[in-house]
């Protein structure tokens, strides 16, 4: 008992001495380390912090990378397109299959067939033989005025052989002059006796018989038709204010207050304005119309000033009309929403943004202008020349094809399948160009800007291939707008809202007279007093009016040469 007593105290005491020394030497280390022990501990507690702390933010701009790379992808796939949309189809047959790959090809082999074609055509066309200018002898029905001039010192003894004459053209202004219509009035006999018996200076109405009065334009006005188509032909075709015309007028003889002749302008488009109406209804009944927008100035009251405004132009193309319709100056989309609603058919415009919406649209197909694709690229001209002519080279070569179909006189159907052939393969290779030549550009530049236009209506541009019919460019609705660019020089503005919708009018009618090659003085003369028969009777179609109607139904002189290149 007394052993086991004491080996548990021993071993009692031998775990106290352990537990001293091992607390001495923990009190030593402790001196020696000068609590680095702690603050280890508490430093990692701070690093842990500051780990977890930068994770979220790295966590956190990892987020925004992904967002920002899919908003960049989605804008990559808006402009240039998926890989299986980024090119027209090869085949003009098929405009489904897409091109594989990026490289820009003008060396393939059919391209080069194509442009040899071209330029084995030109090179084999006859030469043109100029002709020489040949002066045309003037018209038999002026009146001739001799002036005759005799040589100095001749006597008794010269003979005359002979004579030259040379014929040049004089002018004096124009005449105005009175038309005096007179109505006589009978009555019968019988009544006159009665009258002489009572002695009654003047009958009863019912007893006197007496023609009734022609229609005139403007009622107890006393313009007579051919006055005001002159006064609208000077302004609208020849682009002269009307007070200017009234200062010819004085020059004359005659003085008609500028208040009287702004009543005879709204009057006359008050009185064309139903076949005005009838003229768009003709025009939108097409399955192919051009369509452009041009500025006018018109005052705005409230401004007190000039402000721009717009006159949106249609032009059917096969069957040689247009008009111009103006709503308010306004050049945005709801304007070419409500103009063309219930338009079926091709639809030729610029790359303005508001025609985009017909992309959509069922039984409308949208075609683009080379002409202000090929304008964009000259205009890189002196910032990449390089690239520019290279382009505007690959365009030139699209246009020698029509003008091939032209000198060939070849059908729709003919022009068509020549399109196909020669200009569709060197536009597949010209938009892989672009694709390539795109990335090497200078952002914001002009050639940066030509490629980014033409790409991103590449669609449209090339569709003109589909029918003969189709035109390559707008250049002819641009001839159109051309009158309203010079009167805005001249006339400088409109006065009002109501003032452009009667221009609209006018140019819309003069517009057609040009196009189908009729003297719009004889046509508007005639218009103005055979009109007033139609508006009164609805059974009558107002069509028939219209100058290319006018043009089968009468004898007529064309369009004047002078206002041709205007």
């Amino acid at each position: 008992m007394d052993n086991k007593t004491n080996q548990k105290d021993h071993l009692i005491e031998a775990l106290l001495q352990e537990r001293d020394l091992l607390y001495q030497e923990v009190s030593r280390l402790r001196q020696i380390d000068n609590g680095a022990l702690e603050r280890a501990e508490n430093k990692n507690t701070h690093y842990e912090g500051v780990i977890k702390e930068k994770d979220d933010r790295i966590k956190e701009k990892d987020d925004r990378i992904k967002k920002l790379t899919d908003q960049l992808s989605w804008y990559r796939r808006k402009f240039w397109k998926p890989t299986s949309e980024k090119f027209i189809p090869q085949d003009p047959a098929q405009r489904k299959i897409d091109f594989d790959g990026l490289d820009a090809l003008p060396e393939e082999e059919i391209v080069t067939q194509a442009a040899k074609e071209i330029i084995t055509y030109e090179r084999k066309k006859p030469e043109k033989i100029k002709n020489q200018p040949v002066r045309m002898p003037l018209p038999e029905h002026l009146r001739r005025e001799d002036e005759v001039i005799e040589p100095e010192g001749i006597g008794e003894n010269w003979i005359r052989i002979g004579e030259e004459i040379t014929e040049i053209l004089a002018f004096v202004p124009g005449e105005l002059f009175v038309r005096r219509i007179i109505r006589p009035k009978y009555v019968l006999s019988k009544e006159l006796q009665k009258l002489q018996e009572t002695n009654q200076k003047e009958p009863q109405q019912k007893v006197v018989k007496i023609a009734q009065m022609p229609f005139l334009p403007i009622p107890r006005s006393y313009a007579d038709p051919s006055l005001l188509a002159e006064l609208l032909m000077g302004k609208y075709l020849y682009h002269m204010p009307f007070h200017r015309q009234i200062s010819i007028f004085k020059l004359a003889g005659v003085s008609i207050p500028t208040s009287t002749v702004n009543d005879w302008f709204a009057g006359g488009s008050d009185l064309l304005r139903a076949l005005y109406y009838r003229l768009r209804e003709l025009v939108l009944q097409s399955d192919y119309i051009q369509v452009d927008e041009s500025t006018v100035p018109v005052i705005n009251d409230e401004k007190h000033r000039a402000v721009k405004a717009y006159l949106w132009v249609v032009r059917s193309v096969t069957d040689k009309l247009m008009f111009f319709h103006y709503d308010q100056g306004s050049r945005a989309q709801k304007v070419v929403i409500d103009l063309l609603k219930d338009f079926q058919g091709a639809v030729q415009t610029d790359g303005y943004e508001a025609y985009s919406i017909y992309e959509k649209k069922k039984g409308v197909l949208l075609l683009g202008c080379w002409a202000h694709a090929r304008r964009k690229f000259t205009e890189a001209l002196k910032e990449d020349k390089a690239g520019a002519e290279y382009a505007l080279e690959q365009i030139g070569l699209v246009y020698r094809v029509e003008t091939m179909a032209d000198e060939q006189g070849l059908d729709a159907d003919q022009r068509a399948e020549l399109r196909s052939r020669l200009a569709y393969p060197i536009l597949c290779a010209f938009e892989k160009w672009i694709y390539g030549y795109f990335p090497k550009t200078i952002p914001g530049g002009r050639m940066y800007k030509a490629l980014r236009y033409t790409y991103s209506l590449f669609h449209r541009l090339t569709r003109y291939h589909l029918d003969g019919r189709y035109r390559i460019d707008n250049n002819v609705i641009e001839n159109d707008i051309r009158p309203l660019a010079l009167g805005r020089k001249n006339y400088l503005f409109c006065g009002n809202h109501d003032a452009a919708e009667n221009m609209a009018i006018m140019y819309s009618l003069f517009g057609c007279c040009k196009a189908a090659d009729v003297n719009p003085r004889e046509w508007l003369t005639d218009v103005l007093t055979r009109i007033p028969q139609y508006n009164q009777d609805y059974s009558k179609d107002l069509a028939e009016l219209l100058p290319h109607n006018w043009k089968a139904s009468n004898k007529f002189q064309k369009f004047p040469k002078e206002l041709e290149t205007i």
